[in-house]
């Protein structure tokens, strides 16, 4: 079923889902065969889940002093691979699905498809390794690639309401060099100046679809639930994530930084209370992603507050990257596996656990330190393996759903 054309929603009709969900029409009988590189969500929502689960599990060891070597050189580098790696692959992986939904054109399957994991497979082993270069090469071509392969199928069916999409991809190109042109002595300025920016764009990525979909979503899946969504507001609340990155590009701070930022937080929790979060406590597939997106408006009042120096910036940090991001992602991982792979849209056991290990994660990276600053150190290491533990069980749970076929019988 169209998740655009569903009944009972007060979603604008010109606002266009950004994946259409189908579900399990009839089961097919006997072995499925292997469909991995049938459509982009399958290899890259399989890889990122992975790399989740290992990096920052192994992040939380090197940083309780556990491991006897050092995985990451510093938390640029744990910054880079949450970005360029993780975040990266889970928003090519949905767009690509997305971006042959909107224009029924095809996005990379197949041998093209099997290129740019191993493109980005290559980013997340060369960048432990002292061929420094070879690893900055390899992760701006990735997002550079992703966005010429978006671009070819958008084009061709002149989609140009989903355009912005690729730019977003090229900035983040752009924020992967800037990190590497730092981190190679190339260029005076901070490494943290391409990872915020990457940030930003994953900020923006992360605020435009879920004014898309939590809305649809939470009207399809809770009947009655009145979402609703006010044009002035949906422009404001996008305006001031990208006046936030163009702040940030230019390196503005102190009061003007806090004042964008609040009135960012205002917005987005204007936006957010219209959705009619409270409605959805029994319905897990939904609530994660209102859950999820309140950790946006905090984000960006913690950010004023970090611009005023009130509160560490890393906290605000952590709440975008733990808190929205991870608890966007694994609920839209989830949701679109599901209904792309002929499964009911409904949460199991593994997918509440999975949704709730990582609220458990944000509340303990970005809560406790503050709180309790002499548990700061178990706090972080109980939040890193609550994460590990969340995309680890969603590897383990779907790798067999993205690797075969559909079970309905159907293509994709």
């Amino acid at each position: 079923m169209n998740a655009g054309l569903e009944r009972g929603t007060r979603v604008p009709r010109d606002t266009m889902p950004l994946v259409t969900l189908e579900e399990r029409t009839a089961p097919s009988s006997g072995p499925r065969p292997v469909a991995v590189w049938a459509l982009g969500f399958r290899p890259f929502y399989l890889v990122a889940a992975v790399h989740a689960a290992l990096s920052i599990g192994l992040w939380a060891l090197q940083f309780a002093g556990l491991l006897p070597w050092a995985y990451l050189q510093g938390p640029a580098w744990h910054a880079h691979e949450m970005l360029f790696g993780f975040a990266a692959a889970v928003i090519v992986g949905f767009l690509f699905t997305a971006g042959h939904n909107w224009t029924g054109k095809p996005t990379p399957t197949g041998r093209r498809l099997a290129a740019l994991v191993l493109l980005w497979l290559a980013g997340r082993v060369l960048v432990l390794t002292p061929w420094a270069v070879a690893a900055g090469v390899a992760n701006v071509a990735f997002p550079l690639a992703a966005a010429i392969a978006l671009a070819v199928p958008l084009v061709q069916a002149r989609n140009r309401r989903n355009y912005f999409f690729v730019a977003l991809l090229l900035a983040l190109a752009v924020a992967a060099l800037v990190f590497h042109l730092a981190q190679l002595g190339v260029r005076p300025w901070p490494a943290w100046v391409g990872v915020q920016v990457a940030l930003d764009v994953v900020l923006v990525v992360v605020a435009v679809m879920a004014g898309r979909v939590v809305p649809m979503f939470t009207n399809n899946g809770v009947p009655g639930a009145g979402a609703t969504r006010r044009p002035a507001l949906e422009t404001l609340s996008i305006a001031s994530v990208v006046a936030l990155l163009a702040a940030d590009i230019v390196r503005l701070d102190g009061a003007p930084l806090a004042i964008l930022a609040g009135v960012g937080a205002v917005a987005h929790g204007a936006r957010a209370a219209l959705w009619k979060p409270w409605r959805t406590a029994r319905v897990p597939l939904v609530w994660v992603l209102h859950a999820a997106y309140a950790w946006i408006p905090l984000h960006l009042a913690l950010r004023a507050g970090a611009a005023l120096d009130l509160v560490p910036s890393t906290i605000a940090v952590h709440a975008l990257t733990v808190g929205a991001i991870g608890g966007l992602t694994i609920g839209m991982m989830t949701r679109t596996a599901l209904g792309h792979t002929g499964r009911p849209l409904r949460a199991g056991r593994a997918e509440v656990a999975c949704y709730g290990l990582v609220v458990v994660a944000a509340l303990l990276r970005v809560l406790v330190p503050p709180v309790a600053p002499a548990l700061t150190v178990q706090a972080i290491v109980a939040s890193a393996f609550a994460w590990s533990a969340a995309f680890g069980l969603y590897a383990v749970v779907y790798a067999p759903r993205l690797v075969l076929a559909r079970a309905d019988g159907r293509p994709g």
